[in-house]
């Protein structure tokens, strides 16, 4: 009888706190499961129309560690490229408890659609009412999408080459729910939340990309051996959106297991779908097998609104203001913002300086074993695109 009070009034919680958030998300996937499957659903994320002259708006968040100086040399980048990109900067002080902030950058995202952003530190000191301003972020724009493209570049020395790997990380639950209480004292319990709507949405994204890139394996990554429940249910999604997509081999693989592969043998992988607290994990790893968190750039897509960043989200206090930050996971996720915005030619010219930046002219920050200092990597790239050619407005 205890336990059966218990369940009732975990599960009121449940419904106080998230019942909003997934009705909405249950009419937000009505589309696709009626329909086996109206798979454009997913990829309709189109961005805001240029205006004032064909220029688009930004909202670019800073945050804190080395997000303000790789930001700035992104808007130095982008003057110098001529972008048609103007940003709107909303600073968000990780060090207050009050939301305000984080409000006020949320409403931006919503009125430009699109958003750059630096990590925001999440402080486990302070109080657990405090919620992570970039989990809060992620939630309150509904950005369910977390997407990683892991590519070895052949100018950085590392153990594995050829590394091509796609991450799809759920981004809006799981065990980021923010539910936690202590039910009696020294006891706490964290509860991490499965939706069958929010995993056949994730599965059906990484499905869908991976016909689009061309990709030939999806591996749903989980834990359903001990969370028979929770992770089962994703696992359960992820096998019956497979069943749509016959010409893509599907295939699962034990979170503890996947790590031990990856760093073994990551070949094997090609596409990779996982909840929320695995995706955090298994980016870090595939980070690490290419050359770290300053190569590699992330995007978070959700229906309406689309954010930017580098993929690991780590602030790098520990170098901040020191000029030796790799910019080529802020730069690279800068274009990937273009290409979303459309702007195919400006994206790919300052992909393309970057690249030859990072292989061909070879010039590495210290975390790459170099002796550059981040102004000498762009002062690098921009001399690359000058020598492109001058770029004007109309290019």
């Amino acid at each position: 009888m205890a336990a059966h009070g218990i369940v009732l009034s975990a599960s009121k919680i449940i419904n106080r706190l998230w019942g909003r958030r997934l009705g909405n998300t249950a009419k937000v996937f009505a589309p696709t499961l009626t329909s086996q499957r109206n798979k454009t659903y997913l990829r309709e994320n189109i961005p805001p129309p240029a205006k004032y002259g064909g220029r688009h708006t930004v909202t670019l968040i800073p945050g804190d560690g080395i997000g303000p100086e790789l930001l700035s040399h992104v808007r130095e980048v982008f003057r110098f490229s001529c972008v048609p990109v103007d940003f709107e900067v909303v600073n968000v002080n990780s060090a207050l408890e009050t939301e305000d902030d984080i409000n006020n950058a949320i409403t931006a995202i919503r009125r430009n659609g699109v958003a750059l952003k630096g990590n925001i530190e999440t402080k486990h000191t302070m109080p657990s009412s405090v919620k992570s301003r970039n989990n809060l972020l992620r939630t309150s724009l509904d950005l369910y999408a977390n997407v990683m493209h892991c590519q070895s570049l052949p100018g950085v020395q590392t153990r594995h080459k050829n590394i091509d790997i796609m991450i799809i990380r759920e981004n809006t639950e799981g065990e980021y729910s923010s539910l936690e209480h202590e039910s009696v004292s020294g006891v706490v319990e964290s509860l991490k939340i499965i939706t069958r709507s929010n995993s056949l949405r994730i599965a059906e994204y990484a499905f869908q990309l991976a016909r689009e890139k061309g990709r030939r394996r999806v591996t749903a990554v989980h834990k359903a051996n001990i969370m028979k429940l929770g992770d089962g249910l994703f696992l359960q999604c992820c096998r019956e959106v497979a069943s749509g997509y016959p010409d893509i081999t599907f295939d699962s693989m034990i979170v503890d297991n996947t790590t031990m592969q990856l760093v073994s043998k990551p070949h094997q992988f090609d596409v990779m779908v996982m909840p929320n607290l695995y995706g955090n994990v298994v980016s870090n790893v595939c980070a690490g097998l290419v050359g770290g968190p300053g190569l590699v750039p992330g995007a978070n897509y959700g229906r309406d609104y689309a954010v930017f960043e580098t993929a690991t989200r780590n602030t790098g206090k520990s170098i901040a203001g020191r000029n030796i930050a790799n910019p080529t996971a802020m730069l690279l996720a800068s274009c990937m913002m273009l290409d979303h915005l459309k702007l195919y030619d400006y994206a790919t010219v300052i992909r393309n300086a970057v690249l030859t930046t990072m292989n061909e002219t070879r010039l590495h920050t210290a975390d790459l074993g170099g002796q550059g200092t981040t102004s000498d990597v762009v002062q690098s790239i921009m001399k690359i695109i000058q020598s492109k050619g001058q770029l004007t407005a109309d290019f």
